[in-house]
């Protein structure tokens, strides 16, 4: 079992605890259901991820990923909460986690900015896995660069018609509604950006392909032409879609953090059990002086990943508007130390790490897209790097001001 000390740090609260111990109990009794099969083509994936929502909605966790809805725009999200049950999901099943997560983000947006018919129609459908949600901001030109994007909606009376491409999109195919950023040109880069929530029936869309990766979800292309949208499913303000996009990953770029900490936790697990029970000349894996070095960085990588996650986290619950820096910083911290916490396990289990079926070799695959998606760890570094400029050019200046 993983260690559970962090469960007892400050930055989290008894009602925290009950709900990590809940989920926990709820994954173990659920585990056939969680590492479903049948994952080998389009059609089986989709239904899988489908049966997976449905499920996640009818226990009651999607509740997490929607604020209560009562009409009010700019609900909070409990952080705390989401970081836990990503973390517990992953570990259990990245698939689930996967499910869980796009729940959260593709509605995010319609929590924080939509008006409150579009939170009557969306959130409750969405919470009771009944609706699925996606996040279409990328494109093929404009993955980092949000101010490269391409794809323009124009005005037109009541309506806004929208042509272009969003690419690397989660869920496409089998998404009941979209977000979907453009460019309405209000002013030049990303301050001439709004975001939409598009039906997925709506005339004009298409998924024009789909994208095999390496660690299986539904991923694809939409293809907008002449995709018309009425204005009332404007969420915000015209121009305000990068706020919009930075509001919304501001709550669950942390939370790709928390994935990543609970692969690390399983990895680490799978690997104490390997090391203390295989024997190598004469002695268990686990009394070699390098095996040891190697758990002993496992571990510190997780804790201080930890650290990061559930700080960042509290920071946002405790009313902190935007926690920009603290997010980047747990997730380019988590992800990329996730990454070396698998990668040590493989080796630690030699040929086994890389066979087909091993819980290694799924994390192996699974924890490399969370380096790159919601930013990537160059982004990342830019944002942090940025912030502390910011920082002391505002200390600076205060300073000599005197």
């Amino acid at each position: 079992m993983s260690d559970s000390s962090y469960l007892d740090w400050p930055f989290l609260e008894a009602r925290h605890r009950r709900l990590k111990a809940e989920l926990d109990r709820w994954c173990r009794a659920n585990a056939r259901l969680l590492d479903p099969q049948g994952l080998k083509d389009e059609a089986g994936l989709d239904a899988v991820c489908r049966d997976l929502v449905r499920l996640l909605g009818d226990s009651g966790w999607l509740n997490y990923s929607v604020p209560a809805n009562d009409g009010k725009t700019g609900q909070a999200l409990d952080v705390r909460s989401l970081c836990l049950l990503r973390e517990t999901l992953a570990y259990h099943s990245g698939l689930a986690d996967f499910c869980f997560a796009m729940q959260g983000l593709g509605s995010g947006p319609i929590s924080f900015f939509g008006s409150p018919q579009m939170q009557e129609t969306w959130l409750p459908a969405v919470a009771a896995g009944k609706s699925i949600a996606a996040f279409a901001l990328s494109e093929k030109q404009a993955g980092s660069d949000v101010g490269a994007m391409a794809s323009r909606a124009e005005r037109d009376g009541d309506h806004y018609i929208l042509n272009g491409e969003k690419t690397w999109i989660s869920n496409a195919g089998i998404a009941d509604f979209y977000t979907v950023f453009a460019r309405t040109g209000e002013a030049p880069g990303v301050r001439g950006l709004s975001a939409f929530v598009v039906a997925a029936d709506n005339p004009g869309l298409s998924v024009s392909e789909r994208i095999d990766i390496i660690a299986p979800h539904p991923l694809g292309t939409l293809c907008f032409e002449n995709c018309r949208i009425p204005a009332t499913q404007l969420l915000g303000e015209p121009g305000q879609g990068f706020q919009v996009a930075m509001a919304t990953l501001d709550v669950f770029r942390t939370t790709v953090a928390a994935a990543a900490l609970g692969f690390a936790r399983r990895a680490c697990d799978e690997t104490l059990a390997h090391v203390l029970g295989r024997e190598l000349f004469g002695a268990p894996l686990a009394e070699l002086q390098m095996t040891q070095a190697s758990i002993a960085d496992m571990v510190l990588d997780i804790d201080s990943s930890a650290l990061l996650v559930y700080r960042s986290a509290w920071v946002k619950d405790g009313g902190q508007e935007r926690v920009t820096r603290e997010a980047a910083m747990a997730k380019l911290h988590s992800t990329e130390r996730a990454q070396k916490v698998i990668d040590r396990a493989v080796q630690l289990f030699g040929g086994l790490g890389v066979t087909s079926g091993q819980v290694v070799e799924r994390l192996y695959r699974e924890i490399r897209s969370l380096r790159i998606y919601e930013g990537a760890s160059e982004v990342q570094k830019v944002i942090i790097a940025r912030n502390e400029y910011k920082r002391f050019t505002t200390h600076f200046r205060k300073n000599h001001q005197r």
